[in-house]
């Protein structure tokens, strides 16, 4: 596989519009992920949790960082969880509370139906557990891994995930997640722009990835992230050619949790391609 590591810029721009804290299933604070873009020399940055917008309200913004309000929402279409980024929101939009009260719920949901099915494989307390290592930020299928991983059940949360909890295992529990189009009302009704996260890891055809693309630009849908974490050029070249083929926007970001995957740190990716860029509408002064 050839891959450059590199800080990717957009003129003299560096950026990272796809992470994690604390709030969802990152490792780092919201203040340690920005204090650490900082270190990075990174200036542009969204903090994109899945169905929380609270690490907006723990930080305070290190001089010479601008941030692009964030979040990431869970949906179905199909057979598949796709996730959609919303990128550039107004925070304090009634829409945006409306659609986190209803992933929260649903998330909540899925997570007792998880625990129900761990507890046939022999897993004791799992909700109260993954409740634990939450410790009140949204509750994911990573806070299930760290539980089995803390009580022994399992050596590590690659392995968590590989035998219960992954796409397709016995505890990957699919309900409650809203369709796409209503995910992008609600972005598009917080004053954001959707985007279509990380496209190469569904498991789709190319044909099945243009059919959701001709509906997810129908349904107002405007970029898709080219460039996810360290993925193979001939990926980059694909969406870069579907972001052309549908008139749609790219986005990039590291999808970083942890500082211990040191591949997918803050603002480091592939190299993006000529194309148009969802970040240039915040790069004018403000």
């Amino acid at each position: 596989m050839t891959w450059r590591s590199a800080i990717v810029h957009c003129g003299a721009m560096k950026f990272d519009l796809h992470c994690h804290t604390t709030a969802s299933d990152g490792t780092l604070t919201p203040q340690e992920l920005v204090d650490r873009a900082h270190s990075r020399d990174l200036e542009l940055l969204s903090i994109t949790d899945h169905d929380s917008v609270e690490a907006y309200r723990h930080i305070t913004v290190p001089t010479g960082l601008r941030l692009v309000p964030g979040v990431e929402f869970s949906c179905q279409w199909r057979k598949y969880s796709i996730h959609i980024v919303g990128l550039g929101i107004d925070l304090d939009a009634a829409a945006l509370d409306e659609a986190i009260t209803h992933q929260t719920l649903a998330r909540n949901h899925r997570a007792e139906l998880i625990a129900e099915r761990l507890q046939k494989y022999g897993v004791q307390d799992a909700l109260d557990g993954a409740l634990r290592e939450a410790a009140g930020a949204t509750l994911g299928r990573p806070h299930f891994a760290r539980h089995l991983v803390n009580t022994g059940f399992v050596a590590n949360e690659s392995i968590a995930f590989k035998k219960f909890l992954g796409a397709g295992k016995p505890c990957d529990i699919k309900v409650g997640w809203p369709s796409p189009d209503t995910v992008i009302d609600w972005i598009r009704a917080a004053g954001g722009v959707a985007v279509l996260a990380h496209p190469g890891r569904y498991g789709m055809t190319r044909t099945r990835l243009v059919s959701f693309l001709e509906e997810f630009r129908q349904w107002g849908g405007e970029a898709i992230e080219v460039v996810s974490g360290r993925q193979l050029p001939a990926e980059t070249r694909q969406f870069a050619e579907l972001c052309r083929r549908f008139g749609l926007q790219a986005s990039a970001g590291s999808d970083f949790h942890s500082p211990a995957q040191t591949w997918l740190d803050l603002g480091e990716f592939s190299t993006l391609p000529d194309i148009p860029l969802v970040w240039s509408r915040w790069l004018e002064p403000q």
